[in-house]
């Protein structure tokens, strides 16, 4: 509202305009999926991604764009931070039955790639039958076409752009980024998004206390921590263990990062010697990520379960 529409508007004008904004939706009954929503009829889920069983993994917002509709960036940033998620996801049909376009932000920012929300949406769509469980589903997206597939597991394997893993030699840098690491890394590396670095041993990732404020200073998306995981430990937890921060964004600690294994799996694959690896991100929720390098891409595989359902009550702007 400019400042001469409120220096000249009364009281009950303003609120009058303010409610013709975003007045609620009248209540109707959830969409068949059959059909795509259209016009006022936004649908949202919530979905535990990298888990078989619901409150653990990754939780991420899927909210279903009407076709017909094109919605503001700065409304989807509202929907993210009334839903208060590591991720929402928008999806919104294209030309073809199986491509559909995709968005993730955060509760304070849009970002490039995010697995656990792309997880999220694929499991709405395969679920709801907006596409069938034998097709695989393309994503248009800020990093490229990502694909998705439904395996005979009741999994949903993703196809993501490998993330290269690049050692940082730079003396400074190192030594910032060891400090914030209390002297416990072993390598230190750097991704297209994120700093990944190893510690000694399993038990220094589970037990590892993060300063927030420190890692916020350092400038990339996020910080990884990972290590190989104990083969004696009383908890299967793959082949290697992961934390991942990146407060910079609103996340203090994301529970499952899809993305993050793109970098971090393929770096453990090549370590250990194996085609494909598993592995446990060690957050309080915890979660699974299956990963096989293929060259430039990198396979994530992993389980969904959506656990709830519902409708905005606000028009789409």
């Amino acid at each position: 509202l400019s400042r001469a529409f409120m220096a000249s508007s009364t009281p009950t004008r303003m609120a009058n305009l303010l409610r013709k904004q975003w007045r609620p939706v009248r209540s109707r009954r959830l969409f068949s999926s059959k059909s795509w929503p259209k016009h006022d009829h936004v649908p949202i889920y919530m979905v535990d991604a990298f888990s078989d069983v619901a409150f653990h993994g990754n939780p991420a917002a899927v909210c279903l764009l009407p076709e017909d509709v094109q919605p503001s960036s700065r409304w989807m940033q509202n929907v993210a931070m009334e839903m208060n998620q590591a991720e929402t996801a928008f999806i919104a049909p294209k030309s073809k039955e199986t491509l559909f376009s995709l968005r993730w932000f955060t509760p304070v920012a849009e970002v490039d790639l995010c697995g656990h929300a792309t997880l999220a949406s694929a499991q709405v769509l395969y679920e709801l039958g907006y596409i069938g469980k034998d097709k695989t589903a393309h994503f248009d997206t800020r990093s490229g076409i990502l694909t998705t597939s439904w395996t005979e597991s009741d999994m949903i394997e993703m196809e993501f752009p490998y993330q290269v893993v690049n050692e940082i030699t730079c003396t400074r840098e190192l030594e910032t980024i060891k400090a914030v690491m209390q002297d416990k890394s072993k390598f230190v590396g750097v991704t297209p998004f994120d700093f990944l670095v190893e510690l000694e041993s399993e038990s220094e990732v589970l037990n590892f206390e993060p300063d927030m404020a420190a890692i916020t200073k350092l400038g990339r998306r996020a910080t990884i921590i990972t290590a190989k995981s104990n083969e004696d430990s009383p908890r299967d937890l793959g082949d290697y263990v992961a934390r991942v921060f990146a407060p910079q964004i609103g996340i203090p600690e994301d529970p499952v990062t899809g993305s993050a294994h793109c970098a971090v799996g393929p770096y453990w694959a090549k370590k250990l010697g194996k085609d494909t690896v598993v592995g446990y991100q060690a957050s309080k929720r915890g979660g699974y990520v299956k990963v096989t390098p293929k060259g430039e891409r990198v396979g994530l595989k992993g389980a969904a379960v959506m656990t709830m359902k519902g409708e905005l009550n606000v028009l789409v702007l």
